[in-house]
């Protein structure tokens, strides 16, 4: 299905080595793809088919994990166990507070599709961020936002849920008449966007590097001391970029989910 790295990148990245031709350097066409096929009006490139790929993964494991539950729990149990109670304890029970384990089928879901999806930039054949399309971490951050907001209306009430997000406690009066529309703008408008854009941006640039530095690595192989040296040390990088990729990926999936569990935390418990 021309899910490959090679597939992902114009031919002309393949094509010549040094000295020969320049540095076919790779820009955001790696981002893009042509459809692997259509149904009717829709049609489904790689990054929507690694969509529902992760989502395949991450249900099917946790399916499998607790089909058949023991008492004492081994093999895919447990490792389903020690994740769910990672969320519930780590995140939902430490960060909401009281109220918060109703939150943990969301939380657990963000957590490990996001994560899946990371995962799969580095994955052999598929190779691509699917979290490094903009569209996709928008879509995660805008369920994220109709969940708040609603919430927060609902336990705060209207003029409540605004009033405590406009007007901090413990500051001169005078002081809110500036603050109040910052702080208004921050929360509704900015908020979902750098919710977004902090994942997007980190699998965008990860991307970007692993495939620039790989590119370089075939690109200075050549029969010389300067290609030879020079595709050794991409090379390294590329090592030295994947393993670096691996915690940032684990630490986006991580950081989405917690940035999640404070905006709800913030609905139902009001600071003041």
């Amino acid at each position: 299905m021309g899910l490959s790295l090679s597939a992902a990148l114009p031919s002309s990245a393949w094509g010549c080595n040094f000295p020969e031709c320049t540095f076919p350097a790779p820009g955001t066409e790696i981002f893009f793809f042509d459809n692997v096929f259509s149904i009717g009006p829709f049609g489904f490139n790689k990054a929507m088919i690694q969509l529902f790929i992760g989502a395949i993964v991450v249900i099917g494991f946790f399916w499998f994990a607790f089909r058949k539950p023991k008492i004492v729990p081994r093999g895919a149990q447990n490792v389903g166990e020690v994740g769910y109670g990672f969320i519930r304890d780590g995140i939902a029970r430490d960060v909401i507070g009281k109220g918060g384990e109703r939150f943990v089928p969301l939380l657990f879901t963000f957590f490990f599709f996001i994560w899946v999806l990371n995962f799969m930039g580095i994955f052999p054949t598929l190779v691509f961020p699917v979290t490094s399309v903009f569209a996709i971490p928008v879509a995660f951050a805008l369920i994220v936002y109709l969940t708040w907001v609603p919430l927060g209306i609902a336990k705060q009430g209207g003029w409540g849920f605004f009033k405590n997000i406009m007007f901090p406690p413990g500051l001169p009066k005078p002081l809110y008449i500036i603050l109040a529309p910052i702080e208004l703008i921050s929360n509704i408008l900015v908020r979902p966007f750098t919710h977004c854009v902090r994942l997007f941006a980190n699998m965008f640039a990860g991307h970007l590097l692993i495939v620039t530095f790989t590119v370089a690595a075939w690109y200075l192989f050549s029969p010389t001391i300067i290609g030879l040296l020079g595709s050794a040390v991409s090379f390294v990088v590329v090592l030295a970029l994947t393993a670096f990729e691996l915690l940032i990926q684990a630490l986006q999936a991580y950081i989405f989910t917690l940035l999640t569990a404070v905006y709800i935390s913030g609905a139902l418990h009001a600071e003041h």
